[in-house]
């Protein structure tokens, strides 16, 4: 039995990062009920082990609440690191020169060991090095083999191991490392619904994950590299969703290029129709402070105006002090962002035209019939999920209820805007389709009688990707009392 749980309200997804804050059955159901709509384990943290209970506890939650949870799993990726000094730190001096090689004794004031072979083989005169998230600049003025001369011209201290970022190069570097592989084989033995890849670069990164994956998951590609900007249509091509990780893009960019950028990524995905994720220090100041600067509320409102599928929090959900807070304030200021009368007409500034195909042609319409008809939802019937991909496209006013017999399918969904995803037994006839509909509507308080719905579906029935049927369907008292004690999924 298909249990009464109500859609969300606002249609743009939450999606919290779980951690050592908040990792607990008890911790995770709090944050749904402040309004997370899907769940990120970061796979950079941790080992696979303490992560078994994390999985167990979503899927937990999703039984008790008869409501399909949506797990994504973010790969580390490629980490590049200087090695170690023999001081363990050292003060780099403006204008000096400063040497990376291939030499693993431990450094100093002018030079350390850089153990990437591949930086050597890209790097070029010219080309930026920056030291621990962008504090420290060198640029490259010599180059060989086993030895890069840079001048430097941000210095600052510099300790062990300290992270590296070329947002000059495009590294022959493989997207998945060993330990990417053996974290994406676990999560996708764990079930996870969506596995994010670091650090892109070209579309062809997208490649060996898709293998691997074996379409048991989606594939998300988090832009953050420059290089993925000049290919950015390539890569969301290859990909099942996108997410703009301003992190790792604001350091190898300069601040005030991201947030273009940002509404580039958006634009790109929303018009080919990928869901597309918004993420990295949105409400930063909530990791320590239980409310939000006036700039972070600012931040979150925009995203939710450009039409995100969704807006994620890291660190403040993860491991910061008020989690269910920063939950709690990032669901209040998409609620009144989307209440908002401009919110619509905002969300559309992104033009969306369909693909020459029935199945867009039926989406656009199903959008344009719910508005005109002052309907209360888009229902549709779908097995892969793309009908339900298609008509989010539209963002259109009203929600999106999506039936599919696959469960697979109505959890990868959770991050899609406006969707409210059911899992249920497949109909086999019109007849059938039209009653269930009204059946579930009812039952998930997102229609009451005398609502009219805009129903999508495929015939012949259970066959993927075959949306020709475009129903519109009024709701009457008496069908109220019948459907309100059928218990059949």
């Amino acid at each position: 039995m298909t249990k009464a749980i109500s859609p969300r309200s606002r249609k743009v997804r939450i999606l919290a990062t779980l951690g050592p804050a908040s990792s607990t059955p008890e911790m995770i159901e709090r944050l749904f009920d402040a309004g997370a709509d899907a769940f990120r384990i970061n796979m950079s943290h941790g080992d696979q082990q303490s992560k078994v209970a994390v999985f167990a506890a979503i899927r937990g939650l999703e039984k008790k609440l008869g409501r399909p949870s949506t797990i994504l799993a973010d790969l580390q990726g490629p980490k590049l690191r200087v090695g170690k000094f023999a001081e363990g730190k050292v003060m780099l001096q403006a204008g000096h020169e400063f040497v990376l090689d291939r030499d693993s004794t431990p450094g100093d004031a002018t030079r350390v060991e850089l153990p990437h072979r591949e930086i050597f083989e890209a790097a070029h005169p010219d080309a930026r090095l920056l030291l621990d998230d962008g504090k420290l600049v060198l640029r490259v003025i010599g180059v060989q083999p086993d030895r890069l001369t840079t001048v430097i011209e941000v210095g600052g201290s510099l300790s062990n191991n300290k992270g590296l970022n070329v947002p000059d190069m495009v590294l022959p570097l493989a997207a998945l490392t060993e330990k990417d592989r053996s974290d994406l084989a676990f999560a996708v033995e764990m079930g996870a619904d969506w596995i994010a890849l670091s650090f892109v670069q070209r579309p062809e990164d997208l490649m060996e994950a898709r293998r691997l994956i074996g379409g048991r998951a989606a594939l998300l590609a988090k832009i953050e590299k420059p290089s993925a900007i000049a290919r950015l249509e390539e890569i969301v091509e290859q990909c099942d969703g996108v997410m703009v990780a301003r992190g790792d893009l604001g350091v190898e960019l300069p601040p005030q290029t991201v947030p273009p950028l940002q509404k580039r990524i958006v634009e790109t995905a929303r018009r080919m129709g990928r869901p597309v994720i918004v993420a990295t220090q949105m409400l930063e100041s909530m990791i320590e402070s239980p409310s939000p600067t006036r700039a972070e509320v600012s931040d979150v409102a925009t995203a939710v105006y450009d039409g995100a599928d969704a807006i994620m929090l890291s660190a403040e959900s993860a491991a910061g002090k008020w989690p269910i807070e920063s939950v709690a304030m990032m669901n209040s200021i998409a609620d009144a962002v989307e209440r908002d009368p401009t919110h619509g007409d905002r969300v559309h500034f992104t033009i969306t035209r369909p693909d020459p195909t029935t199945a867009d042609a039926l989406s656009e319409a199903a959008k344009n019939i719910a508005a005109t008809v002052s309907a209360s939802a888009i229902l549709c019937f779908t097995t892969s999920g793309s009908t339900a991909r298609r008509i989010a496209r539209e963002r259109p006013s009203v929600p999106i209820m999506v039936l599919t017999p696959k469960v697979e399918t109505a959890r990868r969904l959770g991050l899609l805007w406006g969707v409210h995803a059911v899992h249920t037994r497949d109909v086999d006839s019109f007849e059938e389709m039209v009653a269930k509909s009204k059946r579930m509507a009812m039952r998930h308080h997102i229609a009451a009688a005398g609502d009219r719905l805009i129903l999508c579906a495929g015939v012949p029935f259970r066959t993927p990707g075959s949306t020709n049927v475009l129903h519109v369907v009024t709701l009457v008292g008496d069908e109220l009392k019948t459907y309100k004690g059928d218990q059949d999924a």
